[in-house]
């Protein structure tokens, strides 16, 4: 089944929109770009991130604790990060590295809202 608002998509946007599917940190988007942008500078990513958060389908999050039901410890999704702190952060360049931590804590995070969901397929 094909989505006319995914058909319309550049490559580029669909990482973001793969990304925010797998709720991968942000690093994980590198895997799916294609060249030039999977060498380029992370500043080239934010102008094509942006416009999917003001579209409302992807939310931007920090990783926060959780603990499952087991008890074991884990990370989830935390409230998303207003729009209007998103310039500034995206343009930190170790949020789009992997951290050398063992942990992803805090690490940011896409999600899909309501929205995207509904047209990410």
């Amino acid at each position: 089944m094909s989505y006319p608002a995914t058909d319309q998509l550049s490559s580029a946007e669909r990482a973001f929109m793969i990304n925010a599917t797998e709720i991968d940190i942000l690093p994980g988007v590198w895997g799916d770009l294609d060249e030039p942008l999977h060498s380029g500078p992370a500043s080239a990513l934010v102008p094509i991130l942006l416009p999917l958060v003001d579209k409302g389908w992807i939310e931007v999050c920090r990783l926060v604790p959780w603990t499952a039901p087991d008890g074991s410890p884990g990370e989830q999704p935390g409230p998303p990060i207003p729009r209007e702190d998103l310039p500034t952060v995206l343009a930190n360049a170790e949020n789009w590295e992997y951290p050398q931590s063992d942990t992803w804590l805090g690490c940011l995070t896409l999600t899909l809202t309501e929205v995207g969901q509904s047209i990410s397929r």
